[in-house]
């Protein structure tokens, strides 16, 4: 139970126990934090062009897969584009990653001692194998939790895991793994490849990583629809002799160069100080990724136009970043804070706002922080006095896997906007239905309108109430939040106890 605290809309103290101390936190005063947000909203309302930019990549470019030439167009086009609303600060970041990209693969099962052969309409997951030939007894794994696995481990080794992608029939309060980490305990168990079931109907294969680290992992691991798992299933339950499954496949990875773009508009008072604020552009190659992640993207570069066409100043400095290689690992943005660590500069980035998959936002995420909690909250009812269709439903929960989280993992306090899709829209996601129809582009320009708000009344404020966390208190913090063991899958967790 928390004490309820009244705090003036634009001045708040947050009460803290014991040597923590009081923060005290001003945002600008009223009549001009809401005349700015009223200006933001009047210019995107009229002048948003996030979803025509999106529209105009997805035809001309296509899918934006790192390590390929389509990547590269991506990226070119992310700088002319910013360029082009008068930004003179913008640079390539440039790094390092292993280019995994897809050739052939095949899944077929037979029962044991029978000609009853099947082939399965299946798509290698990123990071598998560059040559891979795999024949074994198929082992239902269930939904692929650790408990999951643990319950056929005498079962598992040198088999073929069956695995949910998501959680069919969850147990309550059971937490679901990425597919990387279900991959993961697969290899820990000892199996020889990995089966992943889509659990979205329509026959619609998925991609995406299957590597905790963005590196190559030793057993073929790919994806089936649910109606071939469900079939598979039943096939099972119904053949006395043990199915075996063999995949073949090849792919293809080397070493190349990717890009973030970021683009500097300097701060007025604290230049030293940074806002980040970014999104991944690049997809996989299923589709245009319209969805995953042209909308948080592209609306990112359209709030770095908003702060240019209103000639916005704010005290801080804020750096608008399109990250490459999230897909494959968070590549782009673990390039970045590392560059940021070893320059000795972390503590001069103050929040993280990350928009991955980001629409239609009805509310604001502290990530976990408490300290954050009524600052955005003030925030939040001020942009819902500019415009009331704004819900500010406040959140206070992380999570991982995008490119907030080397952020986080470093103590950088993460902002999240708490948005929704369609369940139709969700269902294409890393999929070959992922293209611009998807795209809502009113609700697409409300992600602009309101993480331009926030952007500005974090970057503007005289004083900010979360600061970066010691690393004892980005531990206690990443435990707290339910992330240890999932960061322990990844090899992430750097902390001995």
């Amino acid at each position: 139970m928390h004490r309820k605290l009244y705090v003036s809309p634009f001045q708040f103290v947050l009460l803290c126990a014991g040597a923590v101390g009081c923060l005290t936190a001003f945002l600008p005063a009223k009549n001009s934090l809401e005349k700015t947000f009223a200006r933001i909203n009047e210019e995107v309302n009229q002048h948003s062009r996030a979803y025509e930019t999106l529209a105009d990549a997805s035809k001309t470019i296509g899918h934006r897969l790192t390590g390929s030439a389509n990547g590269s167009k991506a990226e070119a086009y992310a700088y002319q584009l910013l360029s082009s609303y008068g930004f003179k600060d913008i640079r390539y970041e440039p790094f390092e990653v292993e280019a995994w990209t897809r050739d052939t693969v095949t899944l077929s099962v037979v029962p044991r001692r029978s000609d009853d052969f099947r082939e399965v309409p299946v798509v290698a997951l990123a990071h598998s194998p560059v040559d891979a030939h795999v024949s074994g007894e198929i082992v239902d794994v269930g939904n692929g939790l650790e408990g999951d696995f643990a319950a056929v481990k005498d079962k598992i080794k040198g088999k073929v895991a069956l695995v949910n992608i998501g959680l069919a029939a969850p147990t309550r309060g059971a937490r679901n793994l990425h597919r990387s980490e279900k991959t993961a305990l697969a290899i820990q168990y000892g199996a020889s490849g990995v089966i992943m079931v889509n659990l979205v109907p329509g026959n619609v294969l998925l991609t995406g990583t299957a590597s905790v680290t963005g590196k190559l992992i030793p057993i073929p691991s790919v994806c089936i629809s649910l109606e071939s798992g469900q079939a598979l299933r039943t096939w099972m339950q119904e053949t006395p002799s043990p199915l075996e499954a063999t995949i073949d496949m090849t792919n293809k990875s080397r070493k190349i160069r990717a890009r973030n773009v970021i683009a500097t508009l300097k701060g007025s008072k604290l230049s030293d100080e940074k806002i980040v604020v970014g999104g991944h552009l690049d997809s996989w190659d299923l589709a245009t990724g319209a969805i995953d992640n042209g909308i948080g993207s592209f609306a990112v570069m359209d709030i770095a136009r908003t702060f240019k066409a209103l000639k916005l100043k704010p005290k801080r400095t804020i750096e608008f970043v399109l990250f490459m290689g999230e897909e494959q690992g968070l590549l782009g943005s673990k390039a970045m804070v590392d560059g940021i660590r070893k320059a000795g500069k972390l503590d001069h980035v103050r929040y993280m706002l990350n928009l991955d998959m980001t629409n239609d936002p009805t509310g604001l995420n502290a990530f976990g922080r408490q300290d954050m909690v009524p600052f955005l909250n003030t925030i939040g009812e001020t942009m819902k006095q500019i415009e009331p269709a704004f819900a500010n439903q406040m959140q206070n929960q992380a999570g991982l896997h995008s490119d907030h989280q080397p952020f986080m993992l470093e103590g950088i306090p993460v902002v999240g906007m708490n948005g929704h899709l369609e369940r139709s829209v969700l269902d294409c996601y890393h999929a070959n239905c992922d293209r611009i129809n998807l795209v809502n582009a009113n609700q697409m320009k409300n992600t602009v309108r309101y993480a331009t708000m926030l952007l500005y009344a974090l970057a503007d404020a005289d004083q900010l109430p979360a600061k970066r966390q010691t690393d004892t208190q980005t531990r206690d913090y990443l435990t707290a939040q339910g992330l240890r063991t999932p960061l322990q899958l990844a090899n992430e967790w750097r902390w001995k106890e």
